[in-house]
C-alpha cells in the first residue's frame, strides 16, 4: 500500500477509572482474547499497510510486551514492519509525549525515512473493521490535504467525548469542535486521519516551532480554513471504549450474534497475540448462557450474559451475571457478582456478593490468592 500507518496508543483516559491504573487504554482485553488495539493493528495489516510505528507512552509495559513481535499481526520485517516507539531522552529533547502532535514530532525520523506518499494516523482505543485503502482512495480523489474518518452517532448518544464536525454538501469540514459540552451536531471524528506525508512533516514541525503539542486542536481545528480537510463517512460497528460505561457496552456487544459474527466469522479477521493455554473446561454441573468463555479457565458456577477472559477460575456455587471477569481472576466458592467488571490476576473471596447497583462496578480486590 502507498502508506505509512501511525496509531497513537500513549493515552490515558481518567474515565476509565481503576482500569487504566495498572495498564494503557489500547491494551484493555476485549471480547475475551483481545486486546483493544488489535483492532487498528489487524487493519492495517489487512489494508497492507506494511509499515506501522506504535506510539506508547502511559503505562505501557504490558502493552510493549503484547506489541513484542510483529508476526502475530503479519508485518514482515522485509516489508516494513512493526516498531513501537516510547519517548526518548535525547540530546534536544527531555520531556514526555505533551500531546499526539508532540508524539508524532518526537518520532519525526521515522516518517523522514518512509518512502510511502501518505499516513494513515489512528487511535488505539477503538473497536472496528475497516478498509484504509478505501479511505486512501477517496482522499486523492478529493484532492484533500487531510481526510477525517467520521460516524453519524444515534440521536441522544453523548458526543461530549468525542470531536464533533459538520460538512458541506461536498463533505468538506467546515466546523470541528474538539468534546463539546452541549452540540446540535451528532456526526464524530472516529480519530482516522489520512494526509500526506510530507505535509504532516511540515505542519507538525511547524506545531512544534509555536510549541503546540495537539494534533486535533492545533492542526485539524486551527487548519480547518485554510487546508481542505473532508469527512469520510463510516456505517458499520465502531466503538470507542475510553469510559467506563463505553467499554462495558462495547464488550457485552460482542454477545450479540450479528456483532460476534461480524468480528469472528466474517473476513477480514482480527488477529492478536496467542497463548499457548487449554480449552475452557466446564465441570459438572457448570451453567453457561449467552457468554464467552476464554481459554485457560475452568467453571464450575453458573455464568449468564457475561465475558470471562483467560484463565478464569469460578467456584462452586458462584453466579455471575452481566459482568466482565478480565485475565487470570480467581472467585472464591458461592460468590455472587452482577453488572459489574473484576480487574485482571484479583481474588474474589468466597460467599462475598458485589453488584452494581447504580450502573457498572469496578471490583478491584488485592487479597492473597489462596487466603480464606
Amino acid at each position: 500500500m502507498r502508506a505509512v500507518g501511525i496509531i497513537l496508543a500513549g493515552g490515558n483516559s481518567r474515565r476509565m477509572d481503576a482500569l487504566t491504573d495498572k495498564r494503557a487504554v489500547a491494551a484493555m482485553p476485549i471480547a475475551g482474547s483481545y486486546r483493544a488495539i488489535d483492532f487498528a493493528l489487524s487493519n492495517m495489516s489487512n489494508s497492507h499497510v506494511q509499515r506501522v510505528a506504535v506510539l506508547t507512552q502511559y503505562n505501557a509495559r504490558s502493552l510493549n510486551e503484547h506489541l513484542n513481535s510483529s508476526k502475530w499481526w503479519d508485518f514482515g520485517r522485509k516489508q516494513g514492519g512493526l516498531f513501537v516507539f516510547t519517548p526518548t531522552i535525547t540530546a534536544d529533547n527531555g520531556s514526555w509525549y505533551r500531546g499526539t502532535a508532540d508524539a508524532i514530532y518526537q518520532n519525526l525520523d521515522f516518517l523522514r525515512k518512509c518512502h510511502e506518499p501518505y499516513v494513515i494516523i489512528t487511535s488505539g482505543d477503538a473497536v472496528y473493521k475497516m478498509d484504509y485503502n478505501k479511505v486512501l482512495e477517496y482522499h486523492i480523489a478529493k484532492k484533500a490535504d487531510i481526510t477525517v474518518v467520521c460516524k453519524d452517532l444515534e440521536p441522544g448518544e453523548d458526543v461530549s467525548r468525542f470531536g464533533t464536525v459538520k460538512m458541506n454538501e461536498a463533505a468538506r469540514i467546515e466546523q470541528f469542535e474538539e468534546k463539546p459540552m452541549v452540540s446540535n451536531v451528532n456526526t464524530i471524528s472516529t480519530g482516522i486521519y489520512v494526509i500526506r506525508r510530507r505535509q504532516l512533516i511540515d505542519m507538525i514541525e511547524h506545531a512544534a516551532e509555536e510549541e503546540r503539542f495537539d494534533f486535533v486542536t492545533d492542526i485539524l481545528i486551527r487548519y480547518k480554513n485554510i487546508k481542505k480537510i473532508y469527512g469520510y463517512k463510516i456505517n458499520g460497528y465502531w466503538s470507542n471504549i475510553s469510559t467506563v460505561d463505553a467499554y462495558y457496552q462495547t464488550n457485552m456487544d460482542f454477545l450479540k450474534p450479528e456483532v460476534r459474527n461480524y468480528f469472528f466469522k466474517e473476513l477480514p479477521e482480527i488477529y492478536s497475540k496467542v497463548g499457548d493455554l487449554p480449552p475452557a473446561k466446564y465441570n459438572p454441573g457448570s451453567v453457561v448462557k449467552n457468554s464467552l468463555i476464554a481459554s485457560g479457565s475452568i467453571i464450575n458456577g453458573t455464568v449468564e450474559n457475561s465475558i470471562l477472559f483467560k484463565k478464569t477460575f469460578v467456584g462452586n456455587n458462584c453466579v455471575i451475571k452481566n459482568s466482565i471477569i478480565l485475565n487470570d481472576v480467581y472467585l472464591g466458592d458461592n460468590t455472587y457478582i452482577e453488572n459489574c467488571i473484576v480487574e485482571s490476576r484479583d481474588t474474589i473471596r468466597a460467599n462475598t456478593r458485589h453488584v452494581g447497583e447504580n450502573g457498572v462496578r469496578v471490583i478491584v480486590e488485592k487479597n492473597e490468592r489462596y487466603a480464606v
